[in-house]
């Protein structure tokens, strides 16, 4: 078997589609179970950060309107954000390391969501403490996160192969 060769520039492609596409699935799974309370996401999490670190409320609650509806179009910046960079940094590592991947994507997913949603938020002061957090958030979030990197792995994996299978 021919390893072939690590491609820097097809990974951070197959990383940036396999993280906007797995941030509509986060998006979709969270209209099926929703992570927060409507209290709780009237300030979600992203804008919550936002506004710690000066961004004002006028700014992070801003919307736009599609088909009548007005969305979070701020929260959604952070969203893909979030899911893109987290999306390249592990199409690059997977790839690099293949091995440290564990037969699957999902303990990273596990991994994102425990750091940032049990610890580096609470920290802030951005989320409650994880023993405070409801247990149906946890469900969702921790779930949630699995079917993220599921599907940013996924699909980088697919742009991967294409884009570097020898014609």
């Amino acid at each position: 078997m021919v390893k072939k060769q690590f491609n820097h520039r097809a990974a951070v492609i197959a990383g940036v589609t396999g993280g906007i596409i797995s941030g509509l699935v986060k998006l979709g799974w969270e209209n099926v179970l929703p992570p927060r309370t409507p209290e709780r996401d009237q300030t979600n999490p992203p804008q919550q950060l936002l506004q710690q670190i000066g961004v004002p409320a006028s700014l992070t609650h801003a919307t736009y309107t599609y088909s009548g509806q007005q969305l979070p179009g701020v929260s959604y910046v952070m969203h893909f954000g979030f899911s893109t960079t987290f999306a390249v940094a592990y199409s690059i590592w997977a790839r690099k390391h293949p091995q440290a991947k564990g037969g699957s994507s999902a303990l990273y997913g596990l991994g994102v969501w425990t750091a940032f949603h049990h610890i580096l938020l609470p920290a802030l002061g951005t989320v409650p403490a994880a023993k405070d957090q409801p247990m149906a958030e946890h469900v969702s979030e921790g779930i949630g996160h699995v079917l993220w990197m599921w599907t940013a792995d996924w699909v980088s994996e697919a742009v991967y192969d294409r884009m570097t299978r020898s014609k």
